[in-house]
């Protein structure tokens, strides 16, 4: 793979950058802080319109124990410094850009993120030199996922889905993406499949990453005043739905 290729899949979402994989696969940073018995937790009984508060954001977002073979990492401050600087040729796409580098769409009383990466299995204690080096490809290759719970006050949860659903249309010929002085071309937003909580949308973007298409993967779900939104991709440039990580996190939710 060309390295301009892994660069400019990185800076798909500059927030989701290499900084983010070596965050999430080391041990600093991630929700060890997080007693194992709250894996289980669920979102409290919360009538429709109300909004649920940091601190209960903050316990219902995934933890490690909720999700086996994946590291999990708190987003940075510097990840939401990264987050505010990105911008899109296109006003109507912000909303899709908001899920991609971890702000909350429209205006949410709360968020709580996290970066979640699906580990693969490393070569055995016998492993021959090819077979490492095909283990370090696999772990490039492995899917990065932003995993963003947004909390709102009335109807903002759905109205955010909404304009989530809008973008998603207004924007399936595509837009740039500009962070840290590059830029990206997402050339197709395209509806995909994801079915849960009180409704949910999901699109596959493409990407021009300097010449070869690039996919990543958006999804959004409501539940209740919680919306939780997540962007997947990959620094070999083809990423799949973050199935497993959607439903651990929605199980919290429920």
């Amino acid at each position: 793979m060309r390295r301009t290729t892994v660069r400019r899949t990185a800076l798909a979402a500059s927030a989701l950058s290499l900084a983010l994989l070596s965050t999430a696969c080391g041990s600093e940073g991630s929700d060890k802080e997080e007693p194992k018995g709250k894996g289980s937790s669920s979102a409290p009984a919360t009538p429709a319109g109300k909004a649920l508060s940091q601190a209960e954001l903050d316990k219902l977002v995934l933890a490690e124990a909720d999700l086996k073979d994946h590291k999990i990492a708190k987003a940075t401050p510097a990840d939401l410094a990264a987050a505010k600087t990105v911008t899109t040729d296109k006003a109507a796409c912000k909303p899709l850009v908001d899920v991609m580098v971890l702000r909350g769409v429209g205006t949410p009383g709360a968020t709580a993120t996290r970066k979640v990466i699906a580990v693969p299995k490393g070569p055995g204690a016998n492993a021959s030199a090819e077979e490492k080096a095909k283990a370090g490809l696999d772990a490039l290759g492995a899917t990065i996922t932003a995993d963003t719970l947004a909390s709102y006050s009335g109807s903002g949860a759905a109205d955010a889905l909404a304009a989530l659903k809008k973008a998603g249309t207004d924007c399936a010929g595509g837009f740039a993406l500009m962070a840290q002085g590059d830029k990206t071309n997402f050339t197709k937003v395209a509806p995909a499949s994801y079915t849960g909580g009180d409704e949910a949308i999901a699109f596959t973007l493409t990407a021009d990453l300097d010449g070869e298409p690039g996919t990543a993967h958006l999804v959004a779900v409501r539940k209740g005043s919680t919306l939780a939104t997540f962007y997947a991709q990959s620094l070999a440039g083809k990423a799949e739905q973050p199935k497993a990580v959607i439903d651990a996190q929605l199980k919290k939710l429920n």
